[in-house]
């Protein structure tokens, strides 16, 4: 983007308002390898000399602080009747003064014996040349790498995967509508070619500027974002040749070692989603390997008081930390919300409880909490365990929570009751205190702020009438035409917010006051980032309904995409929707090709590409498969138990 007030963030996220750079900065000033080591070595010789004196010091308060002292022993309880190991200890006052001295006197003599050790080896280093410490620094680091590579290279468990149907397929009968999708696959090569060209390995692609692109939610590293986001997309295309040379990048060249801060929200759904469905989709293992070698790396960032995971983490010290504007130091609901369908599939497919076991705690917590109007508001201190501010959204800051509460139910073949619950009842709250209807007769989404509703909607909250319409089967009280009439409603909403435009491109907020309706208007507010949510919302209609105007929609947006937004370098978004001569951003966002081109392919595709009662998108539009118990090992696995 030209302008910080245009960062993306993809799918429902983060607005892309008001992100700044990191809030310390990158490059420290350090000390050279062989003097740290140096300083480390007296650092630790010293330690031990403090150490060690300290228990020959007189008995004075050192052993007034430590009032048990050793004639207090700690061993595990056992019922000598039973002699069933309990858990727990409990202390035994020894009697045996005498032993218990001589204890003591093993303990102080190895004590001395390893602080003379270490003193010993600390002289023996500084007796070395510079290029000698070199070496063996050297050396040592060596035979880290070795181990590192080694535990990489451990084969996973093999399971059994499920029954996957509709990887292939879809093919139109109808002459036009194959020519329709064979527009937006040509309009997918032309995105990925430009990239290949000129933004390979980039996180993104410049398209005027043809070179590489890269935000703060990814770090400073190159991590091919685009390569990894578009893999499924270009496999159901049925674009072979472009998969294969993905995936070659990611064999060569994906790597997570790095000193890099990255939004683990955001690395989830686009990295650790798309590694996931290319391995269900192609079968090759590497996929698989990548996403778990990179869920390791962000399981630091949820070393926190109560769980709920830092917004960002360093990929390489496991440091993490939280968005600096981000209500006193919050995490954000639709962050630490989005994880559940990748971490339950990681669970299932390496045998390891760890990352089933994280979510469902996030879940736990969240259950216990009071929640004013039934709502959740966007922001929860991860410290203290309590909300920010009240402000509630099914846009941008809360939307994707509620979208995998309803499909982690899906995604567990409907056997998780206690997710659907908790989206019934947010899906109430949300009706009954956010969606109304203007004096036009459209229906929208507001936002809940300071104790009063916001009448603004977002184009992040246009996800939400697919959303209704995928819950509407099994929705309470046989609420189910409810349901795909509100989704409806919403999706004619989004509709007209491109159809008052003039490019026919979606802004990125609009108003309903007054006589304002569907309209940005704030300069802000009108900008078009490729996003492909109102498009998202007309596929999930169009799958359950079959009315056309899905799909006229649809391509009334790809032609829109195609006119304003085609450069000869790829696309790029727009600054200003209801320009007639619009400037464009020049940033070919990744979750375009991910989401807004796959979202536009499947619309015009047949049912069986990818069926809904067998797959489920994440929020980045990556397709993972249903784990039917009948056909796994889900119910007697106790990860996922």
């Amino acid at each position: 983007m030209t302008t910080p007030a245009l960062l993306p963030l993809s799918g429902r996220r983060i607005p892309p308002l008001n992100l700044g750079p990191p809030s310390f900065p990158h490059h420290r000033a350090t000390l050279r390898l062989s003097e740290k080591f140096i300083l480390l070595l007296i650092l630790s010789a010293f330690i031990t000399l403090c150490f060690g004196a300290f228990f020959f010091l007189p008995d004075s308060s050192k052993h007034k602080r430590f009032d048990l002292g050793l004639e207090d022993v700690l061993i595990p309880h056992v019922d000598a009747g039973k002699g069933a190991k309990h858990p727990g200890i409990f202390l035994i006052h020894g009697p045996d003064e005498h032993r218990h001295r001589e204890e003591e006197e093993r303990l102080r003599n190895k004590i001395r014996a390893d602080h003379e050790k270490a003193l010993e080896e600390a002289k023996e280093k500084l007796k070395k040349s510079r290029e000698e410490i070199r070496a063996e620094i050297q050396t040592e680091k060596n035979k880290v790498v070795q181990e590192m590579k080694i535990r990489e290279k451990k084969p996973l468990p093999a399971v059994p995967i499920p029954n996957l149907i509709g990887t292939h397929g879809g093919d139109p009968e109808d002459n036009d509508l194959r020519e329709k999708r064979e527009k937006i696959k040509e309009m997918m090569k032309h995105a990925w070619d430009n990239y290949r060209i000129y933004g390979w390995g980039h996180n993104e692609l410049r398209p005027i500027a043809r070179k590489g692109h890269s935000t703060n939610i990814f770090g400073t590293s190159q991590m091919g974002a685009t390569i990894v986001d578009a893999l499924d997309t270009l496999y159901i295309m049925g674009l072979h040749d472009e998969f294969r040379d993905g995936q070659k990048w990611i064999e060569n060249n994906l790597d997570f070692s790095v000193n890099s801060e990255v939004s683990v929200f955001e690395v989830n759904i686009r990295f650790i989603g798309g590694l996931l469905a290319a391995y269900y989709l192609s079968g090759e293992e590497i996929f698989k390997i990548k996403a778990v070698q990179l869920a390791e790396k962000l399981l630091p960032a949820f070393n926190t008081p109560t769980g709920i995971p830092w917004a960002m983490v360093n990929l390489k010290s496991g440091v993490g930390r939280n968005w600096g504007w981000a209500s006193a130091g919050s995490s954000i609901l639709a962050e630490f919300g989005t994880l559940h369908m990748e971490f339950v599939h990681l669970s299932y497919l390496t045998g390891n409880p760890i990352y089933y076991k994280k979510v469902m705690h996030i879940r736990k917590l969240l259950q216990k909490m009071d929640r004013p109007n039934g709502l959740y508001p966007n922001y929860l201190n991860p410290r203290t365990g309590r909300w920010g501010q009240y402000h509630t959204s099914v846009g941008g800051l809360g939307d994707s929570f509620y979208e995998y509460l309803l499909k982690a139910w899906l995604m567990s073949d409907k056997t998780d009751h206690e997710a659907r619950k908790m989206y019934d009842d947010a899906v109430e709250a949300i009706e009954k205190h956010l969606i109304r209807k203007s004096r036009g007769g459209l229906t929208f989404i507001g936002e809940w702020k300071n104790g009063h509703l916001e009448k603004k909607m977002g184009h992040l909250a246009c996800f939400a009438g697919g959303m209704f319409v995928l819950g509407a089967d099994g929705s309470r009280m046989d609420k189910a035409g409810h349901y795909l009439e509100l989704g409806a409603e919403i999706a004619r909403t989004c509709h007209e917010s491109y159809d008052r435009t003039a490019l026919k491109l979606g802004p990125e907020s609009f108003k309903f006051d007054g006589a304002v309706e569907a309209v940005a208007v704030r300069q802000a507010e009108k900008y078009y980032i490729l996003r492909p949510e109102v498009i998202e919302t007309y596929w999930y209609l169009w799958r359950f309904t079959h009315d056309p105007r899905y799909r006229e929609w649809g391509w009334e947006a790809a032609l829109a995409i195609e006119k304003y937004c085609r450069v000869s370098g790829g696309f790029s978004g727009v600054k200003d929707v209801y320009s007639s001569t619009p400037t464009h951003d020049d940033v070919q966002q990744s979750f375009f090709l991910a989401e807004t081109l796959k979202y536009l392919y499947l619309l015009f595709s047949g049912d069986d590409l990818l069926p809904l009662d067998h797959w489920v998108f994440n929020t980045e539009a990556h397709p993972l498969p249903v784990l039917h118990l009948a056909n796994t090992t889900l119910s007697r696995n106790p990860a996922v138990r």
